[in-house]
């Protein structure tokens, strides 16, 4: 285990130490099948933030394919490096505080992909809040969910029904699938899973 002087996830700090020194075991290096799919399927370009974006690889994807995606995360040393290695989308990275960001223009999707489980358990209500405030009845959370019951973290893994749990009151789930290509850290514990937010269209 490497020596970090932050143990706080809650601080931007604690993300900076670790994009300085290279010790990103969540980092898959490219963008996972199950987003490609759900990108060949969606048969338009959706308006969509990712959060707590890391090296933002889908970022680039989603903008090559025509999308108006936006990638924050609030620790500057993570935007650093996503910005290093997305050239001409490099603008579209903002360092931001998820829970304070106010996009441009209104949303039609936010991709999760290891923010919620990034996030200490005692977060996640705030962060299913934000989520049901960012996104209009219609519009759709999509991405990859982490289920595990170990105490330590990060990723602090959920389990299904806290889950929903969570997220019921505001989205119904309208895709749940395995998740075959998933790296070490995640294999046999994440789900791709899509929520549609409740409410009259």
């Amino acid at each position: 285990m490497a020596d970090f002087a932050s143990r706080d996830p809650n601080t931007p700090a604690f993300w900076d130490e670790r994009f300085e020194r290279g010790f990103t075991p969540w980092d898959r290096g490219g963008v996972p099948q199950a987003l490609c799919d759900f990108v060949a399927g969606e048969g338009r370009a959706l308006a969509t933030l990712i959060p707590g974006c890391g090296a933002a690889y889908e970022l680039a994807y989603l903008a090559e394919h025509g999308w108006d995606a936006t990638a924050i995360d609030f620790s500057p040393a993570a935007v650093a490096t996503a910005q290093a290695g997305l050239g001409r989308w490099a603008d579209r990275v903002v360092e931001a505080d998820f829970f304070a960001y106010e996009p441009a223009t209104p949303l039609e999707l936010v991709y999760e992909r290891a923010f919620l489980c990034a996030l200490p358990r005692a977060m996640w209500p705030r962060a299913a809040a934000r989520w049901a405030e960012l996104l209009a009845p219609g519009t759709r959370l999509a991405g990859f969910f982490f289920f595990d019951d170990a105490p330590k973290g990060p990723p602090f893994g959920i389990e299904r029904a806290a889950l929903d749990a969570l997220l019921l009151p505001a989205f119904e789930c309208i895709d749940d699938a395995e998740v075959t290509d998933s790296i070490a850290v995640f294999a046999g514990k994440e789900r791709w899973m899509v929520w549609q937010r409740r409410g009259q269209v």
